[in-house]
């Protein structure tokens, strides 16, 4: 925590760069601008061509000159970046471990990883599993000034403990919950919509929390690409823009 607080100070110009030095040297732990961890939905409500469409959307906006800028113009201008799969309450999938990101080069292997990673689908929808693995991934390798975890998914919880105890305990430890809904842009049968909460206002609702968190709405997966990018671009900001709790991007 005393690092954190340090890393803080050191974003709105109240420690001089010795300070940062004696703080390097107290740890191996690497300082960044944030500690970004990336989750996303392969629950078989999820099919080959959509999964294809999240990893390639991804991939896309580490490539992104825009998204380039907004981490090099960060205090210590880096961020660390973790990516991983999550279905149901047991199955979650690393598939690109913690890297730090400081520019294209880092942020192209970021990219060629995610597309050498395998594609695999599983049954269910744990957003619960998901929050949990992603906060023990912190404080690994890398401390930033904020966590994040950025999950996007399609569907609500149906597998693992309730939300709402998995979501208290992260926003307990001071990580942000941002979310990523994906919208079937083909309605339900009246009869069960009736029965189900808005997947977008489940998500405000249930998923996301912590100071400044928001949500970016896919109009379904061809408008995927584009909201990854500006959702990203949203979440490195030193210091981030009071923008809409839900924003919209469509193909």
């Amino acid at each position: 925590m005393r690092r954190r607080e340090i890393l803080l100070q050191l974003s709105t110009g109240v420690l001089a760069a010795p300070a940062l030095l004696s703080a390097r040297r107290a740890s191996a732990i690497e300082p960044v601008d944030v500690e970004l961890v990336l989750a996303v939905d392969v629950s078989r409500s999820v099919d080959p061509a959509e999964q294809e469409l999240q990893f390639r959307g991804y991939a896309a906006a580490f490539r992104d000159p825009r998204l380039i800028d907004g981490i090099r113009n960060g205090p210590l201008g880096s961020i660390a970046v973790s990516f991983f799969t999550w279905s149901d309450w047991n199955i979650q999938e690393l598939l690109v471990p913690w890297i730090r990101i400081d520019g294209t080069a880092s942020a192209a292997r970021l990219s060629d990883a995610l597309d050498a990673a395998p594609r695999r689908t599983h049954l269910y929808t744990s957003i619960s599993g998901a929050i949990d693995y992603a906060a023990g991934l912190f404080g690994r390798s890398y401390e930033g000034t904020r966590q994040v975890v950025d999950i996007s998914g399609d569907g609500v919880n149906n597998s693992g403990r309730p939300v709402a105890q998995a979501r208290a305990e992260a926003l307990r430890r001071g990580i942000v919950l941002n979310g990523l809904v994906v919208l079937d842009r083909t309605p339900p049968p009246p009869q069960f919509a009736a029965l189900q909460q808005p997947l977008d206002d489940y998500y405000m609702d249930e998923v996301i929390g912590g100071p400044g968190s928001f949500l970016m709405v896919a109009e379904g997966f061809q408008a995927f690409e584009g909201a990854v990018r500006r959702k990203i671009i949203r979440e490195i900001a030193s210091k981030p823009p009071a923008g809409p709790p839900a924003e919209r991007a469509t193909a």
